[in-house]
């Protein structure tokens, strides 16, 4: 019996999902994070490396791992890649300078072949902010932004041409007001559990 063997054996017994929550720094994860486990979101810092939230979601307990998303702390992301069973890749819908940024970084993490079974989720933070991006203009692989005059072609996170063997979903959120996130994590949850799960 392999080690996969037996890490499924107790993941299935104890229901158990890993979860990497990453993006660009101050797109919201550790927001997000709280609001789905109903803490105080009032005083926020950045994330400095990683937070490690164990949550009990539905019938299953979830271990999510928040990490930092500064540029500096991007290189060490690749250690959080192991045993992941869902990427959750928060997307500030509001910052139109970095979607560039954010569309690169996610590209690279999907290249990472310890990710290739996780379920991703992208979450389009920020919709309460008037000018965000919907999460379909996100979602598109261009997108043309004009004021006034049309101004440049921006490249968005090309979703649509990502690998068709990996289950994604896209959902508008705010991790201010809470809106959209259980649809997202029930999705994540479901998705997780219908290839992990299989014999439930």
């Amino acid at each position: 019996m392999g080690l996969l063997s037996i890490i499924r054996k107790i993941k299935k017994k104890e229901k158990e999902m890993r979860i990497l929550m990453v993006g660009l720094d101050n797109s919201g994860k550790t927001t997000i994070v709280l609001k789905i486990n109903g803490e105080d979101t009032s005083v926020i810092s950045p994330t400095l490396g990683f937070n490690i939230k164990t949550i009990t979601y539905q019938k299953y307990t979830l271990n999510i791992w928040d990490v930092g998303g500064q540029r500096t702390i991007r290189s060490y992301w690749r250690n959080y890649f192991e045993q992941t069973d869902g990427l959750v890749w928060v997307v500030d819908s509001s910052d139109l300078r970095r979607l560039d940024d954010c569309r690169m970084e996610l590209h690279n993490l999907l290249k990472e072949e310890r990710l290739s079974g996780a379920s991703l989720l992208v979450l389009a933070n920020k919709q309460d902010i008037k000018g965000a991006l919907t999460p379909q203009e996100i979602a598109k692989s261009t997108l043309e932004i004009s004021e006034m005059v049309f101004v440049t072609l921006l490249q968005v996170l090309n979703l649509e041409n990502m690998d068709k063997t990996r289950h994604w979903k896209i959902v508008g959120c705010s991790a201010y007001t809470g809106e959209g996130l259980l649809e997202g994590f029930d999705w994540l949850v479901q998705d997780i559990a219908s290839r992990i799960y299989v014999l439930d």
